[in-house]
């Protein structure tokens, strides 16, 4: 999957704001101030993703381009190759949980925002 067609999916999702907030390279996308996708947009052949802890492992057991998150907490996150066996469709329904993970988490105001 090419970066620009992953973003451009993640940003079309309501809500998402893009940020820098730990170097000029590592673009994280959040929702509700809470981040859900972390991508280096100069080597972009993995990306960061929030995962249902049971799931993750699943995806891990089935999928070799599907690892623990790189530099997160393992039971949360992946981190997903963008170019291995890997799928596009899964990919988009990887950062819809992962941005529905986020929504659930919010507080109830909030909640209600992003249901309307």
């Amino acid at each position: 999957m090419q970066l620009n067609t992953l973003l451009n999916y993640a940003l079309s999702l309501k809500g998402v704001e893009e940020t820098f907030p730990f170097d000029k390279t590592t673009l994280v996308l959040k929702v509700g101030g809470k981040m859900f996708l972390l991508v280096d947009i100069d080597d972009a052949s993995t990306v960061n993703l929030k995962c249902d802890p049971e799931k993750a492992i699943e995806l891990r057991e089935t999928y070799s381009g599907i690892l623990p998150g790189y530099h997160m907490n393992k039971k949360h996150w992946n981190t997903v190759a963008l170019d291995g066996d890997v799928d596009d469709q899964l990919i988009f329904d990887l950062v819809k949980h992962s941005y529905q993970l986020v929504i659930q988490s919010l507080p109830k105001k909030l909640k209600d925002e992003f249901a309307n």
